[in-house]
């Protein structure tokens, strides 16, 4: 049974949903734009028999707290440390394993480079830390980051509208008609939120800083050698199969398996995943 929980992490209120026994081997799962925990809601009880799982709404996301631009700086170091927080501070937790997509990788491997000894193992989806895998949809946002005005700022709003979350969810699908539109029209809702395309713009300007850590994360990786599970979309609009495979360069013994889907890949793929998961984690305790 999947429970749903607010905690208090530096006077801001944390949304996160947790199921499985306590005392298991925990995974958690990061959540990516525009959606939230409730990208989780297939995958968690398919895990929750064995392993314990939280699945956190990051600050501006989802049922977390959602200050204006005025009374929280929305980074990516402030996003992960709120999470990182709750993981180490509220919840007890001292080792656990990832999983990563979209946001969740800058919010992910912020925490696994800060905390190498807590990280027993990385589930990668759609999940980028390499420039191989930032692909040509990215050119808006790069004329945003090296310029900030109203001009360059008109074209990244697009990434807001409706028929943009549909298309996150739907492109490259095999059978868009199995795609839910709960999951795009719910994540529409909170995006719709007065003073939210504030928030969205903040995030994708410092989207930049992610860049610039991917040399860090990558030298994590090498350094380290986590034991890395790969499960990729393989028809992703904006992250492509060469950053699937760059991981491969830093992490050769990591598992690769691209998938014949798009970039929330959990709406087609959901079985298959928490397979692999559940093999991998089980091979992780072992």
């Amino acid at each position: 049974m999947t429970t749903y929980h607010q905690a208090t992490v530096d006077g801001l209120e944390v949304f996160y949903r947790e199921a499985g026994p306590k005392n298991a081997k925990t995974i958690v799962l990061l959540h990516g734009f525009p959606s939230s925990s409730h990208m989780f809601r297939d995958l968690i009880p398919q895990l929750a028999d064995r392993f314990h799982v939280i699945a956190p709404d990051y600050i501006g996301f989802g049922y977390s707290a959602h200050p204006g631009t005025e009374e929280y700086r929305y980074t990516f170091d402030n996003l992960a440390k709120n999470v990182e927080k709750l993981l180490f501070e509220t919840l007890g937790l001292k080792k656990f394993s990832i999983y990563v997509q979209d946001y969740g990788a800058p919010v992910g491997f912020r925490i696994a480079t800060a905390h190498p000894e807590a990280i027993e193992g990385i589930v990668v989806q759609n999940g980028n830390a390499y420039s191989d895998g930032i692909s040509d949809a990215f050119a808006p946002v790069a004329a945003f980051w090296a310029n900030r005005n109203a001009e360059t700022e008109e074209p990244v709003r697009t990434l807001l509208l409706p028929e943009t979350t549909q298309f996150q969810y739907t492109h490259g699908v095999r059978n868009p008609e199995a795609i839910s539109p709960d999951s795009y029209r719910f994540d529409q809702m909170f995006l719709d939120r007065p003073g939210n395309d504030r928030v969205q713009l903040d995030l994708f300007y410092d989207y930049q800083s992610n860049v610039a850590l991917y040399p860090r994360w990558q030298a994590y990786l090498r350094d380290h050698q986590p034991r890395v599970l790969i499960t990729w979309g393989k028809n992703d609009p904006f992250f492509t199969v060469a950053g699937a495979k760059a991981y491969l360069r830093d992490v050769p013994k990591a598992e690769l398996h691209l998938l014949d889907t798009g970039h929330f890949a959990l709406e087609e793929e959901s079985g298959t995943i928490a397979g692999h998961i559940r093999r991998f984690l089980s091979e992780t305790a072992a």
